[in-house]
């Protein structure tokens, strides 16, 4: 046998290391003499065998870079190998430590690029196209990760311009973890925006880095780390949820493999149980060769509905399994056999939807849009049969008032309210809901922000709190706590946090009273008293039937506003709309003055005042008359004496709080009597 060894001496980052080149030998019938060699020389020259550098999946093609700040760059190793990292003209060493772990720090970059990037160990890596600008993590629940194609029918326009390479996206993908801290995020990679690709951006963050684009002309990067439903203590790490026992011992009950594969074993069996059961009972599907959504039944046993509207005031009252339902419509000749479109609103639970017997399409929870597509050649000129097959699991059912119910070909249209035949296919008991392991304390910082921390950032931006609107004392802990926690982890102290204040949801009350999210919000603003924090105020950007209302435009508009405040230390910004400050009684009246006035305080929309309640000593609120001069608010009660406190906007749904700005910023609600 013969072997060749070559040695090479690298230039540059490799002075004064020797390689292995080429192993070679006559034969291969002596490849363990040859491997033995290898070894042996491994243990003389210890450098020349090593392990493949690996990068987490953050630092990768078309990333963004902070600018103005020392940048981290890591990954892993074979244990003492060492690295070089060559980017924008400069190389950074080091060596792997003992367990394959190694970071170079880099020094501070101004926005700009594309810029390549040569990571080079036993192996090399080139990282392409890289961008220098400000990084944003974007966290919290749904409506941080409501993506911009839930919102589409709002923004064609704004999606249509949204071919921009300077605004990269990278979504984290949801995964939780108990026993430890992750190493690396579960999946994702950086996206640029242009119209298709946008449509999975999250909407709220998409729009407020267009905002900043434009206002700073920077790239902006967009970590988007959200998880819907997800209550707060899911996000903060296990050393600060030390301060809530509670969760902290929750948190140590989901370290059990054998718990959550319980669980969840559990669920899955109960709950296929209960729809196979519902699919055996569903008298729909109980005579051969018909079923309840073909064009030809009869249908003379079916009762008759007014859709929209929640099956609690009909005869449906209680129902819980599935419900069929049907209408008849009369399509004119120039639609037939047009493609079309059938908004069905929203539907509480799931539904699946037939048009003319032809299967059109289905979502399995109540919270989506039902937009479907109606497909070419399925509509008829004349007579058309629509037909809705709704499975309700627990609770009210039924089509939810206030959304859009219509179908659409070419220039026909026609609204779907009014009377529609319904029949039950098959009753069930309520199906007990599943228990949703990523929620769980500790679980989504584990998995979903660890791995991110040494990514430098500008600051975050963070959407959460519906999961959490029931226990508003606990957040006004919890929030703070949260804040300090990814600050401490992030090793930036004043990092800048800008959070979302709630939306209006839910029913109008008719009289003044008490609201779990007024108080929630309330609980929201008090984390502002912690440095660089900020927060958009959205009472007006909500939907009283929809926890997911659809305007994020000016939630990200309003964000970006507040992260110029509060971020790029814009001083002459007007960032927020008006917020209380202080009382003066004065007899019957009650004077309130306000910060972030702008050029001035107006009612919007109308002359008057409304949304504010005033009360006297027996703490009795009722509606008060509010006008404005110069920049206070005068209130009075027509029956209070002497009245001690004045509340604004105090409701989950406060209707016709109409307290502005002249920027068309909306007052924050408050309360004098805290």
């Amino acid at each position: 046998m013969i072997l060749w060894i070559i040695l090479v001496k690298e230039p540059d980052c490799r002075a004064g290391k020797f390689y292995l080149q080429t192993i070679n030998h006559k034969t291969m019938k002596n490849r363990n003499a040859a491997l033995t060699i290898l070894l042996l020389l491994a243990g003389i020259f210890p450098d020349l065998v090593q392990g493949e550098v690996r990068l987490p999946r953050l630092i990768s093609d078309g990333m963004v870079l902070q600018r103005d700040t020392e940048l981290r760059i890591w990954g892993w190793a074979a244990p003492g190998e060492e690295v070089c990292v060559d980017f924008a003209g400069d190389s950074y060493h080091t060596r792997a430590d003992a367990s394959g772990g190694w970071m170079v720090t880099m020094k501070p970059m101004t926005a700009g690029g594309p810029h390549i990037m040569r990571i080079e160990g036993s192996n090399n890596i080139t990282i392409n196209d890289i961008l220098v600008g400000d990084v944003w993590l974007c966290s919290g629940q749904s409506n941080m990760e409501l993506p911009v194609r839930r919102v589409r029918p709002l923004y064609e326009a704004e999606i249509a311009g949204a071919e921009n390479n300077s605004v990269r996206a990278f979504t984290v993908p949801r995964q939780y973890s108990f026993k430890e801290r992750q190493a690396d995020l579960p999946g994702g990679r950086w996206v640029a925006a242009d119209p298709e690709t946008v449509l999975d951006f999250s909407a709220a963050a998409w729009f407020f880095a267009r905002e900043i684009n434009k206002t700073y002309g920077v790239p902006v990067g967009l970590i988007i780390s959200a998880y819907g439903g997800s209550p707060a203590e899911a996000w903060i790490s296990e050393e600060s949820l030390k301060e809530f026992p509670e969760h902290y011992n929750e948190l140590q009950r989901f370290k059990s493999d054998s718990l959550i594969q319980a669980i969840e074993q559990d669920d899955k069996t109960r709950i296929d149980r209960w729809y196979e059961k519902l699919r055996l009972a569903d008298e729909g599907y109980m005579r051969p060769g018909i079923t309840w959504h073909d064009f030809d039944i009869d249908t003379g046993g079916w009762g008759a509905i007014e859709i929209p509207g929640y099956w609690s005031g009909t005869p449906l009252r209680g129902t819980n399994g599935a419900v069929w339902f049907r209408k008849e419509i009369t399509v004119p000749l120039p639609a037939s056999g047009l493609p079309g479109t059938l908004n069905l609103g929203r539907i509480v639970d799931a539904d699946s939807a037939f048009v003319n017997g032809t299967f059109v399409g289905t979502v399995s929870y109540q919270y989506p849009p039902r937009r479907y597509t109606i497909p070419a050649g399925v509509l008829r000129g004349g007579r058309n049969i629509l037909t809705v097959k709704v499975i309700s699991t627990t609770g009210d059912g039924g089509f939810v008032p206030g959304k859009t119910y219509d179908l659409s070909a070419g220039a026909f249209r026609i609204s779907l309210e009014g009377k529609w035949r319904y029949r039950i296919g098959a009753v069930m008991p309520p199906l007990a809901g599943q228990t949703f392991i990523g929620y769980k304390p500790g679980g989504l910082f584990n998995a979903m922000i660890a791995p991110a921390l040494n990514y430098r950032l500008r600051g975050i931006l963070w959407y959460q709190g519906e999961s959490n609107a029931d226990r508003p004392r606990e957040y006004g802990n919890l929030l703070p706590a949260l804040i300090n926690d990814w600050r401490h982890n992030l090793d930036s102290v004043n990092l800048p946090f800008i959070l979302v204040q709630l939306p209006n949801f839910m029913e109008a009350k008719a009289v003044p009273g008490e609201s779990n999210w007024a108080l929630f919000r309330e609980a929201q603003a008090g984390a502002l008293v912690l440095p660089a924090t900020g927060m958009a105020v959205t009472i007006d950007a909500g939907e009283w039937n929809d926890i997911h209302p659809l305007d994020k435009m000016d939630v990200g508009i309003r964000l970006a506003l507040v992260a110029r405040k509060v971020a790029y230390g814009d001083e002459k910004v007007v960032f927020s709309g008006p917020a209380y400050k202080a009382m003066t009684v004065r007899g019957r009246r009650v004077i309130l003055t306000f910060d972030n006035t702008g050029s001035g305080l107006v009612s919007k929309g109308s002359k008057r005042l409304s949304g504010f309640a005033i009360a006297g000593e027996d703490m009795s609120f009722i509606w008060a008359r509010a006008r404005i001069r110069c920049d206070r608010v005068i209130v009075r009660g027509k029956k209070i004496r002497n009245p001690v406190a004045v509340r604004y906007a105090w409701a989950d749904n406060p209707e016709g709080a109409n307290l502005y700005n002249r920027e068309g910023l909306p007052a924050a609600p408050f309360r004098t009597d805290r």
